[in-house]
């Protein structure tokens, strides 16, 4: 039988000795490596390229949703947490299974079945980080996290000025430099706090408190100006949101 090539991303030793002794009940698993947060958990998976990756979601440095926004290889995910508020939507979007701990060795077992059978069904989850990654949020954003060739850049939300469609990319002008993110414009239309973000125009989203001024150049035409002279287009749909956000 083939075996299941697997990575454990996990902050806690006692967690990741606990999966391993796990683990040794199935001969069809291959521990490859094991990264003590995201940010070598990001590295290790797009270059060994596992079947599965166990995952805890709370770790220092960056979250592990975070660290599935980076990813250029998907593999099958296993949730193992302590905290249940995803769980749901983590079934709904299709990830292999959720582990809540503690969990008993059998109820690992069991999430490893699960991977071993979606695998030899070929089963397509090239869309499953995705679909994780962009469930709806019960908070708003509070930073974005950016991969740049090797490097991670956490971007507080509060140093982005303005983002910028790009097909389906988009590029994110913060206060230190302008960076490339493979999300939507509706991603983060819904996940930045509406109180502080606008979206101006199909093509741009402006944090309100870089604005400087609203002009208009044609009939029923306007341009927002930022505090460093950019000049970005506002569409009758935008104008009106703005005008309703500024009150005026």
């Amino acid at each position: 039988m083939e075996k299941i090539r697997t990575i454990i991303v996990e902050d806690e030793e006692l967690a990741r000795s606990l999966l391993r002794s796990y683990l040794k009940e199935r001969e069809d698993i291959e521990v490859l490596c094991e990264c003590e947060n995201g940010f070598e958990g990001v590295k290790a998976i797009n270059e060994l390229k596992p079947d599965l990756v166990f995952l805890d979601i709370q770790m220092p440095k960056i979250t592990g949703f975070e660290m599935l926004e980076l990813l250029d290889h998907h593999p099958e995910i296993i949730f193992c947490t302590a905290y249940d508020q995803y769980a749901l939507k983590a079934f709904e979007f299709n990830a292999a299974d959720y582990l809540l701990k503690p969990f008993p060795k059998d109820r690992l077992l069991a999430a490893v079945e699960k991977v071993r059978e979606r695998l030899d069904k070929q089963a397509d989850h090239e869309d499953v980080v995705e679909k994780i990654t962009n469930f709806p949020k019960e908070e708003y954003l509070d930073r974005v996290v950016v991969k740049d060739r090797h490097k991670i850049h956490i971007i507080p939300v509060d140093q982005i000025r303005y983002i910028e469609s790009l097909d389906d990319y988009v590029l994110i002008y913060a206060k230190d430099g302008r960076y490339t993110k493979q999300k939507t414009m509706r991603f983060f239309e819904t996940s930045l706090n509406p109180h502080h973000f606008a979206r101006i125009h199909r093509s741009y989203i402006v944090k309100v408190d870089q604005i400087e001024q609203l002009q208009q150049y044609e009939k029923e035409s306007y341009v927002v100006i930022l505090h460093d002279k950019t000049k970005l287009k506002v569409s009758k749909t935008g104008y009106k949101n703005l005008k309703e956000l500024l009150n005026f």
